[in-house]
This record gives structure tokens, sequence and C-alpha cells, in this order.
């Protein structure tokens, strides 16, 4: 099934998103309580990112793996970013995401 490996890399970005930027709401604790809750949920990224990319690998190459995962870290952080952190979402950014998506028609493009 050719979608596991995005869905699995769906959800490792969910947790990579909170782990990397979730503290940005918690600025009152000390900063190695953040940084130990970070790694704690990191260990569950790596839990389905490590399965992803293993299984992904049986039908995309490594560019792909990796231009999927950027992708999906860029929508999952702007959902993240718009919703948890309360950020505008800014058209710069759009224009930006969509040159990224020019980036992966000629990752995926067959020459």
């Amino acid at each position: 099934m050719r979608t596991l490996p995005i869905l699995l890399l769906i959800v490792s970005n969910v947790f990579m998103t909170f782990a990397w930027y979730g503290h940005l709401k918690y600025k009152h604790h000390s900063l190695w309580i953040v940084i130990l809750a970070s790694w704690g949920i990191a260990f569950f990224e790596y839990c389905f990112q490590v399965p992803a990319n293993r299984y992904g690998h049986s039908y995309y190459n490594a560019a792909q793996l990796k231009t999927m995962q950027e992708v999906i870290t860029l929508v999952v952080f702007a959902v993240f970013s718009v919703l948890y952190l309360k950020e505008e979402f800014k058209w710069n950014y759009a224009v930006g995401f969509a040159m990224m998506i020019g980036a992966v028609f000629f990752i995926f493009k067959k020459w």
C-alpha cells in the first residue's frame, strides 16, 4: 500500500512539530523540563518516521521520501501554527509553499 508511508509520515510529523514547537506556549517552564518533554515526544515521532521510511523505500526512492517528508512537515506546521500557536498564516507563506510544490513536481517526474 503506497499510502501507508505517507500516513505514517503525517503522524510522525504531528509528533515532531509538537516536540519542536509545542513548548513555545510554555515559556514559564524551565528549559530543561521542555527539553526532556520534547525528547519524550520525539521518541514517538521516530516510532512512526523510521517505519515510514523503511516501508516507503519499497515504493519510493530516498529523494522522493525526503521530499514528501518536507512537504508534509510544512503542511502540518502551517496548521499547527495557526490552530495551536494562534499565529497568522500570511500570503507569502502560501507562495513559498506553492514553490515547494513545484519542487515536488520535479522530484517525482519520470524523465
